[in-house]
């Protein structure tokens, strides 16, 4: 286990110098001039250059690269071209509503995901069988900001059932600042109106960004379910008078859940970036709105701090998977 650590760690080196070579590069050709986006349209040409001097612009590209890279090897981020903050405080500071957010998604795409595929496959070619099949292809195939805009529209447009944007409502104030996350906050300090409104604020873009990878969850489970129930052990347990709930959980389920882990832990993965859209249409105020306005800006230093945080973080990710696995799978510990 110890020899698999370390070489996923020594990976994540390699990572994140992939990560901002073609981060930095792509960036770079991005059209536009953030010297022009501070300073204004009308500023004069004296203006713009010295406001590239000071960001380090007029500099040849491979020597800005380098730049950077000797800063991020002293765990340097820099300083946002549009906060004049550093990148890491801005992430940080974005990061619990992030987080809040694709946990609430996760928890989402778990309960519903794995009941539905066991369901899909103990129901296998009927009416069950066929629905689970229509939502999976929906839930890969329909983009998040056209199922996002109708959940707006249904839900706050139609029904009036849930608030379109924002984390928490206008007129209740923010939960004392303990964790960051909101519904801690209100748990802990016992702010049951704030608790209220921002379950409500957080229920429908949590169901949108939980939309593609519960349909992921439900089809893996569904074939893992239907290898594991075709399986010797299964029959036996069958014949020595086991079944019912009893086989489902304690023998099908549990083994259908290890290869299932791996897609668990790359969908968790797949919210933290998949949060930037979903975030931009509720106007959640979190890393991906965060990114999409720093992009707006040409604000390089934020772009390149966002993306290596998501790569970092998706390494770790697929490290702790890995662990997970270990354990849940004896025989690769031999």
């Amino acid at each position: 286990m110890l020899n698999m650590i370390a070489k996923r760690l020594g990976l994540l080196v390699f990572v994140v110098f992939g990560v901002t070579l073609v981060t930095f590069f792509m960036s770079r050709v991005i059209p536009g001039d953030p010297a022009s986006m501070i300073a204004g349209q009308r500023a004069s040409e004296e203006t713009l250059q010295s406001i590239r001097q000071q960001l380090g612009l007029d500099q040849p590209i491979w020597v800005q690269y380098f730049n950077y890279m000797g800063d991020l090897l002293r765990g340097d981020l820099g300083n946002s071209i549009r906060t004049q903050r550093p990148v890491v405080d801005d992430l940080l500071s974005f990061f619990p509503a992030t987080l809040e957010l694709a946990i609430a998604a996760f928890i989402i795409a778990i309960l519903v995901g794995i009941p539905l595929g066991v369901l899909a496959a103990l129901k296998k070619n009927t009416f069950w069988d066929h629905l689970s099949r229509v939502f999976s292809i929906s839930g890969v195939s329909i983009p998040v900001f056209f199922s996002g805009l109708i959940a707006i529209l249904v839900f706050y447009g139609i029904l009036d059932w849930l608030p379109s944007n924002g984390r928490i409502g206008m007129d209740v104030n923010a939960p004392t600042h303990i964790t960051g996350f909101y519904i801690i906050d209100s748990l802990l300090t016992l702010d049951m109106v704030a608790l209220k409104s921002s379950l409500e604020h957080l229920l429908l873009p949590a169901v949108v960004l939980s939309f593609a990878q519960l349909a992921v969850i439900t089809r893996q489970v569904r074939a893992s379910m239907l290898e594991v129930m075709s399986q010797e052990y299964i029959r036996t347990a069958v014949a020595n008078g086991i079944k019912g709930w009893l086989l489902i959980v304690s023998y099908a389920l549990r083994n259908a859940l290890i290869p299932t882990v791996t897609v668990i832990g790359v969908a968790f993965g797949s919210l933290l970036g998949g949060a930037i859209v979903t975030e931009t249409i509720f106007g959640w105020p979190g890393m991906g709105r965060f990114v999409v306005e720093s992009i707006q800006f040409l604000d390089f230093p934020a772009i390149m701090g966002f993306t290596i945080f998501i790569g970092v973080g998706y390494v770790l990710i697929n490290l702790a998977v890995d662990i997970i696995y270990l354990f849940l799978n004896p025989q690769l510990k031999r």
